[in-house]
């Protein structure tokens, strides 16, 4: 075997490590990707049950609540709103503008919900009607289960960006288009806090 053969198999042995060593970027970019995806279909499982108790709570309060029609409109409003926003963020979890709506769609929610609760708290038949402290508590469940699975996405999608930042794999993030993935946040403390459910 002569020097040319020699350099030449080096020279293409070098070229198949580092395409294997791009696609191995590739391939971990396209993991940690799915894997913030489906951790966002955890949140959308929860959020979905809240959505569907929101109009059970609205029917059993809006025999109590005549006069406050206005606030179970709100609540009925603002909870189609976020399921809409929901649908959005569900078909793309990495679309950043999508994932804005819904952060504000949820805002929106969780006060008319508080308002909704404080309006409750009038209204003691109400506060004591069994239906009331049963979807609460569901309620108050969900939510829980709304932050847990929140902060699982985040952590998801923290590693997803940090990994497709750093160099090389920065590069393939290039070359590939792996948009920086939108942590789902809610930026105003009193709105950190799920509404106040107990009776």
């Amino acid at each position: 075997m002569g020097a040319g053969t020699v350099l030449f198999l080096v020279f293409l042995g070098g070229i198949i490590l580092v395409i294997f060593f791009f696609v191995s970027i590739y391939n971990k970019l396209i993991l940690l990707k799915n894997r913030f995806k489906n951790a966002f279909a955890q949140i959308d499982v929860q959020l979905k049950r809240r959505y569907d108790l929101i109009p059970n709570l609205v029917e059993t309060a809006k025999g109590y609540l005549k006069h406050e029609r206005e606030v179970l409109e709100a609540v009925i409003k603002a909870r189609n709103q976020a399921s809409n926003a929901m649908e959005k963020v569900s078909a793309d979890p990495a679309n950043s503008e999508a994932m804005q709506g819904l952060m504000g769609a949820e805002s929106t929610l969780t006060g008319t919900l508080g308002r909704l609760f404080a309006l409750v708290e009038s209204y003691p038949d109400l506060k004591a009607n069994q239906n009331m402290m049963q979807l609460s508590e569901e309620l108050t469940t969900t939510e829980n289960k709304v932050a847990y699975s929140r902060q699982a996405f985040n952590d998801a999608v923290m590693t997803y960006n940090t990994t497709r930042e750093v160099f090389p794999n920065s590069i393939i993030t290039n070359m590939f288009s792996f948009k920086e993935a939108q942590l789902f946040e809610i930026k105003i403390e009193a709105e950190r806090e799920a509404p106040k459910v107990s009776f």
